[in-house]
């Protein structure tokens, strides 16, 4: 356990699970079906060299850091995997293409729009766009900072599956009001899982001067005065989204357990964890929202 757990979170293959069972989810729930398998394995290897591109390269992060020394003692499997899923996610796009091609080329400039801002922006958070000579690190913006990984999440894992779905059907997409309701409740339960990872950097952003809402408020404004007010806003949004979906209420009572635990997560975050808890634990809230979302589709009446 204590070998291959770490590895499996720190390698980001976690984060590459839950954004393909995100995305499950989001098709299930929004009443549409579900996308080729290939179209899994392509999100699945971009998140994981995403996310590990990032953090190999993120000098943030301190020598003490569990997650900074087991990058370094494990350089060469990391650069090892990065190929292989590079290689991977590379080939099964070109053949995606391949097939969708024509598709493609007829997107509207909605969908292109819908297509092009996640990716920029996530490029923007790291600080991967330059224009001007300048670099654009959205990271640096504190209080903005959890909003924008939870649109980032919530575009790819809520509007994509749905976007590649018109292009198998060979129909233009267009988020309804049950989409845009979807996609509000996966932003704030994301942002709110964001902020609870601020805590854990506390220190580093307090001496980076990065104002955090948990730098700039404290911990217990911030649980009390911002989480949980925001965890009530997302599942009121949730149960707005039931309403539109005439969803029974076993349904509505599986999908309530993902904000139950956040409130008791957040309330264990008054004492400081390892860095494996927020992994495994904070972001593992995103699993346990998929997998209520799914089972309550597919099992429950």
């Amino acid at each position: 356990m204590k070998g291959w757990l770490p590895s499996f979170f720190y390698s980001n293959w976690f984060y590459g699970c839950c954004v393909v069972a995100l995305s499950i989810e989001a098709s299930l729930q929004q009443g549409f079906a579900l996308n080729r398998s290939i179209y899994y394995v392509v999100l699945f290897c971009a998140t994981v060299i995403y996310y590990t591109y990032a953090y190999r390269n993120d000098k943030g992060y301190a020598p003490n850091n569990e997650r900074s020394r087991w990058y370094l003692t494990h350089r060469k499997l990391v650069t090892t995997y990065q190929v292989q899923f590079g290689l991977m996610g590379l080939l099964c796009s070109i053949f995606l293409l391949y097939d969708y091609g024509e598709q493609v080329l007829q997107m509207n400039l909605e969908e292109w729009g819908l297509a092009a801002i996640f990716p920029l922006l996530a490029l923007g958070y790291y600080g991967t766009l330059q224009f001007g000579g300048k670099h654009f690190n959205l990271r640096n913006l504190g209080l903005l900072k959890p909003f924008i990984i939870g649109l980032i999440w919530a575009g790819v894992v809520t509007i994509y599956p749905l976007l590649f779905q018109a292009l198998e059907t060979g129909q233009h997409y267009g988020p309804d009001l049950i989409g845009w309701l979807f996609f509000v409740k996966n932003f704030v339960f994301i942002s709110i899982l964001c902020i609870l990872f601020d805590i854990k950097d506390y220190a580093a952003d307090h001496n980076a001067a990065l104002k955090t809402f948990v730098v700039r408020f404290g911990l217990r404004k911030t649980l009390f005065g911002i989480i949980l007010p925001m965890a009530i806003l997302g599942f009121l949004a949730f149960l707005r989204f039931t309403f539109y979906r005439h969803l029974g209420w076993e349904r509505i009572l599986i999908n309530s357990i993902p904000f139950v635990l956040l409130i008791i997560v957040s309330w264990s975050m008054q004492r400081r964890k390892s860095i494996l808890y927020y992994l495994a634990i904070i972001d593992g809230l995103m699993l346990v929202k998929a997998a209520c979302g799914i089972i309550g589709m597919l099992f429950l009446n």
